[in-house]
């Protein structure tokens, strides 16, 4: 096992090289939450990475990478799975109504202990098909969670109409490009450079169209 105080350097290096300043507390929390999924993890196999090293990569570093992206008062974070990047976006930067969506029951009520043990304000998770979340938000997230026709057409009437949907992808979808659907249009697609992660890593910035 990885010690905690390896996992923080680690962090905190890859924090540094993103370029972010995050609150007081912020990389403590973080860990707090790693260790967390860690230890569910063991019983609910939440997500196949287990190395508490490549969490704070594949899941910490990964999620923070999107942060300077992030706009507006609230945020849906689509098929968050077990909180990511929902979770290290509400670490990262507190303030903003965060509502976490996925339809895996286990997945939801981890999610709900990490809400209330880590005592993120302002954040809530709901056990829903994303077709059937109502509201609208500033920012929708989506972390390899579906083709952006689907995550679009399943989770479009979320976004509101000045909006940004971050939808995070591997490759660049360059395939996925014509399936967009009408009303919606790419904004941006940007390469991320995750510290510590060998794979490609792209970020599609979409919103809707006339606006």
């Amino acid at each position: 096992m990885t010690p905690r105080h390896d996992l923080q350097n680690q962090l905190e290096r890859g924090i540094d090289a993103l370029g972010l300043q995050l609150p007081v507390g912020a990389v403590e929390r973080l860990l707090d939450y790693q260790a967390l999924l860690a230890r569910w993890n063991a019983t609910y196999n939440l997500t196949a990475v287990r190395d508490p090293a490549e969490m704070v990569t594949r899941h910490l570093l990964d999620s923070l990478a999107i942060l300077p992206h992030v706009q507006g008062e609230t945020l849906a974070d689509l098929g968050t799975g077990p909180g990511l990047p929902g979770i290290p976006l509400a670490i990262a930067a507190p303030g903003r109504q965060i509502l976490l969506v996925d339809s895996n029951g286990k997945k939801v009520r981890f999610l709900r202990e990490a809400i209330r043990s880590l005592k993120l304000e302002g954040v809530r998770a709901e056990q829903s098909r994303v077709e059937e979340v109502e509201g609208q938000f500033d920012c929708v997230t989506a972390r390899a969670f579906a083709s952006l026709a689907d995550m679009l057409d399943w989770g479009g009437h979320l976004l509101t109409k000045d909006g940004i949907w971050l939808a995070m992808k591997g490759k660049q979808p360059d395939d996925e490009l014509p399936g967009v659907p009408a009303g919606f249009e790419v904004r941006s697609i940007r390469a991320l450079n995750v510290p510590g992660l060998a794979g490609e890593r792209h970020l599609v910035v979409l919103g809707r169209t006339g606006c």
